[in-house]
Formats: C-alpha cells, structure tokens, sequence
C-alpha cells in the first residue's frame, strides 16, 4: 500500500455537495482532497432545480453569472387535476430577493463547480474510491483505492462524507438512517415537447381515484433549451422493477443519483438497507412517456429527443447526527427525501457551506474545535424540518400546507432557513422585523459609493470576501471612524488569533456630503441611497451587523457599545454555548 503526505480535509464524493464543499474550502485557502469512484461525470439531468439560495451562496463565490448563463429561469408552475386547471402558481419573490428560481441539469452544475474549484487549485481524483478510515485525537487516516487499482494511505485533518445515499462514510461512522419509502415507482425522462406552454413554466398534472388517491401523475421541469423538459411520472406495470415488498427505496434528489454518485452500493454494516438510485431495470422508451402525456398533458404534444430515461422510487430518510469527531456527512449522505420543492441538492450545498468556513477557522487557528460540533446542531434540525416537509408534500400536495402563499414561496426558496436557537446566534431584543442572530443577512439595493456611477446591491460589496464582515451603519462618518477603530481593537483583545473582520461602512441616506472614500474613512465605505437597507435591517440609531461567511447574521450591536456587544460572538466560536433543548421555543 502506498502511503502519502497529508491534506487538511479530504472529501469523498464530488457531486454538487462536495464540489461546494471543495469551493468554499478552496477559497478560505484550506487545503483539500477530493475524490470520486466513478471516472467522470454522469450525463443525466438529475437534481435540477436551484433555488435563489443557492444563487446568493454562489454569487458570494463569484459563480452566480456563470451559472445563469448557462439555466433556465422558473417562472410558474400550472397544477391540473382530473382535466382541469386547479391552480397557477407564480414563482415571484420580493423585489429585495435578487436571483430567481432556475434549472440546470446536474451535469452541467457539477461541470460549472468543477471548473470554479479548478481554478482554485483542486481538481477531482477520478475513479478514486474512499474503501475505509479511522480516526483519532489528531486526525484521520483513509484507505483509497485509485484508479489505476492501487491502494493508497493518506492522512488527513478532517474527512468530510458527501458519497450519497450509500455513504461508506456514514457506514463507517455506524450512523443511523432511519426513514422509510414510498410504495410507489416512477419513471424520468429528459425529453423534448412540442406543446403550446407558457415559458419557464412547469407542470403538475395528476388523475385522482374514487377514493382520492392519485393513480396518475406527470411532473414536467422545464430545462435549458427549446421545449425541454425532465418528466417524471408513475411507472407503468410493465417496466416495475420491484420483486418484493418492503421499506426500502430510493430518491431523485430533485432528480436520480445513479448508483449514488460517487459511492460505492450495497447495503454496508450501519444496518441501513437503501435500494438508493437508478433501478437497474428496464428504462422507459419514449412511448412510455408519450402516453402518459396524451392522458394528462394539458395541451396536446408530441415528445422528441429522448436524451435519458431511468426507474427510481422514493425514500426518506436522515441520519441521528451529522458528525463523529472529525469525521461529518453532508447531502444525500446524511437525508434523502422526496423531491418536491427541489430541496434536496439545495439543502445539501448549504451544509457543505456551513461546514467549510467552520473547519476553515478551526484550520486556521482562528477559532476552536468546539465550532465544529454547531454544524450538526445548525444542520441537522434543518434537513429534519425539510424532511418532513417534502414527505407532506408529496403525500397530501403543496396546496394542503397551511401557511400564507408567500411564507411558502419564500421557504420553497430556501430563504426563512435560520439558526435564531443554534449554539452561534445570541439572543436579542428587536422588533418582529428585525434580522434576528441566525437569519439570512437580506440582500439589498440602492447603495452608491464614491467613483461609481452605477448603484451597487449589498450582495456586490460582499462578493468574493472570505471571512466575517462587519457593516458599520452610521450617519455620522465620525462614528464610523471610531468604531472601525473599536471593533479592531476590542477582537484583537478577545482572541489574538480570532476571525478575520472586514469592516465596511453603510452611511445613512441622510449623510452629507457622499460618503468618504477610503482616504479619509479607515474602511470602505458606500451610502444607503434610497433607504432600502435602513428598511430591511431596521437600525435603530448607528448600529453595526456581523455577517457570517454563509451570509446568515452573526450578531449586531448598537454603536458605540463594540467592547461589550462583540465579544460574546467571538468568544462563542471558540466555546459555542449548548444549543437548546429540542422543545426549547
């Protein structure tokens, strides 16, 4: 066996999770491995759906554009029941919201991501196979197996799972993955339609039987390019590739992972027994699909281009943690659900973001070891909430929630996700408004800054920074001044070796004259125009907010009060408090 030198984290599967995962720590500078069994990408358009969420995480990378470019934008979704229109849903979000919802086939996301974490210096090792680990006080020692059948030693700092829904390192771990599967099988196509539907919309149309239940489905994704569509639908009697009845099953993820992108199959030691991923039967031809559609296309249409067919079922499933020590599970690897609402690669992505800038201070030196145990408090009770939210859903239909149709727009977006009772986020006072500790820090418009003659979005001045941000707001540049002085002084006398802090300054719209420029103000520093981040965040007098490198608030604080207000914060990422009980409001 062939032992070599050492990485700070090693990554075993480079779908869509790990890729991000690779990205962010890339850019945080942390050093990292990344592997994948299969020797290259699989051409099928599986996950599809992204959410604006997504894109904000993205466009923090600098990736957004490039993934635009290359999606198609959802508009709406026009739901029929039993031949006739039961609802139009429009996907329209709050104008302060900056991206859409889109689609793009996997493959060309993991083509997209790869090519960004290339460019950073880490490129996949393909048909390298993750077959066991151990670990210990100091790190992680795996055992590969590559491509050329070698095996292979390596010892790493942290090992992070994102191997699918067969995970050989959940097995490894003896997580449990408790869950169950839909009784029902479908089929996928990525086919072409030549039907008179608005653009940019999808369709659900469904058959329901005497006693209410659906016996008939079609679900049409649009995708990039004239008339695609991914469809899915239930699978007819001849192509059922079930031979016995049980409580296994597997999932699209928003799609399919064949054969659990990335990992190895079977059913392992952890006593999970997940039939997770393409069916190894028959796949549909196109008149399989074409029939569906004849019975419940709400116009007539005639289907083309079958580019990739497959069977798959549906599973839910999550594991009882998120982590072992140094060893963590992100994606399919740690929940699997059904589809609706597109939320399984999403949800996956923004775990590896909230794990990667964790172990990049931990890496560092910048915070502790405790830190990494809030990812599994932060993580876990959101892939439980979505859980169970798409296993509703898919059982009882998006219409039977009982939230307002804009809370459940905006959660389908993945934009309420919080951490308000995680181990990180103080407990403040505020109105109902205001951006609590935990909440996604809200994108804004209408900032300007001195030599620009365009205006500029918050998301703008926060692209590509790595580390916390401080927003210092002010109507007076004196209070800034002072406090960027403050702020500096007050985290080097708390940790020496603390968090990065950029410090940027946000004069109110009644400031005068413009804002400084950089050589009479100690930080950048832009003006709030038009009054719309005094709208969202609600300062109450100079006020400054702390925003995570995952773009949820840290904290915030009323100025000049820096010495007392900051340092719970900076303390908490070395010696995160406790998080609340489960029933803890």
């Amino acid at each position: 066996m062939t032992r070599t030198g050492t990485t700070d984290v090693l990554i075993a599967g480079a779908g869509p999770v790990g890729l991000s995962a690779a990205a962010e720590l890339r850019r945080q500078g942390v050093r990292c491995r990344l592997v994948d069994r299969l020797p290259a990408r699989l051409p099928y358009a599986k996950a599809v759906g992204i959410q604006p969420r997504t894109l904000e995480i993205w466009d923090r990378m600098g990736l957004a554009r490039t993934v635009l470019e290359a999606a198609a934008v959802l508009r709406g979704q026009l739901i029929h029941v039993n031949g006739r229109e039961r609802a139009r849903i429009e996907l329209t979000l709050p104008p302060e919201v900056p991206y859409a919802f889109a689609a793009l086939p996997q493959y060309e996301t993991e083509r997209l991501l790869e090519e960004y974490v290339a460019g950073l210096g880490t490129s996949i090792e393909r048909g390298t196979e993750l077959l066991s680990f151990t670990q210990d006080q100091d790190g992680v020692t795996a055992r590969l197996r590559t491509a050329s059948g070698t095996e292979e030693e390596v010892r790493t700092g942290y090992l992070i799972g994102c191997d699918g829904a067969h995970s050989t390192v959940r097995k490894g771990l003896g997580l449990g993955y408790e869950g169950a599967a839909f009784d029902e099988e479908y089929m996928l196509g990525d086919v072409e339609a030549d039907w008179d539907i608005p653009h940019g919309y999808g369709i659900r149309s469904s058959h329901l039987a005497a006693d209410g239940s659906t016996d008939d489905l079609l679900v049409c994704i649009p995708l990039p390019g004239p008339g695609r569509y991914r469809m899915s639908m239930l699978v007819p009697p001849e192509l059922s590739t079930r031979t016995r009845t049980d409580t296994t099953g597997s999932t699209p993820d928003d799609g399919v992972t064949p054969g659990g992108s990335g990992t190895p199959g079977g059913s392992g030691t952890s006593g999970d027994d997940v039939a997770h991923g393409l069916e190894s039967g028959r796949a549909p031809e196109l008149h399989h699909l074409q029939a569906v559609v004849d019975r419940l296309a709400p116009v007539p249409a005639v289907l083309s281009r079958l580019r990739w067919s497959s069977v798959f079922r549906i599973s839910h499933r999550i594991v009882d943690r998120y982590a072992d020590g140094r060893v963590f599970v992100a994606g399919d690897a740690a929940h699997i659900h059904p589809p609706t609402g597109a939320q399984g690669m999403n949800t996956g992505i923004q775990d590896a973001c909230n794990l990667a800038w964790k172990l990049a201070l931990v890496i560092r030196g910048e915070a502790g070891p405790a830190l990494l145990a809030t990812y599994d408090a932060e993580r876990r009770p959101i892939g439980e909430e979505v859980v169970g939210r798409t296993v509703r859903h898919a059982t009882q239909g998006i219409e039977a929630d009982p939230d307002d149709p804009r809370t459940i727009l905006l959660r389908e977006a993945q934009l309420l996700v919080d951490y308000r009772n995680g181990p990180l986020a103080p407990q403040l006072d505020g109105s109902p408004e205001t951006p609590r500790p935990g909440d996604r820090a809200p994108d804004c418009a209408g900032l300007t800054a001195s030599g620009s003659a365009y205006p500029w979005r918050l998301l703008d001045v926060l692209r590509e920074r790595t580390g916390h941000v401080v927003l210092l707001y002010a109507t007076d540049p004196t209070t800034v001044a002072a406090a960027a002085d403050s702020v500096e002084a007050t985290a080097k006398a708390t940790a020496a070796t603390g968090p990065d802090l950029r410090l940027i300054a946000l004069l109110a719209r009644e400031t005068a004259p413009e804002p400084s420029t950089p050589d009479t103000l100690p930080v950048p520093a832009y003006r709030d125009a038009t009054g719309e981040f005094a709208r969202l965040y609600h300062p109450d007098g100079p006020t400054a907010y702390v925003i995570r490198p995952d773009g949820h608030l840290a904290t915030r604080f009323p100025l000049p009060a820096t010495s007392t207000a900051l340092p719970p914060y900076l303390t908490a990422l070395s010696t995160p408090r406790p998080p609340p009980p489960p029933d803890a409001p």
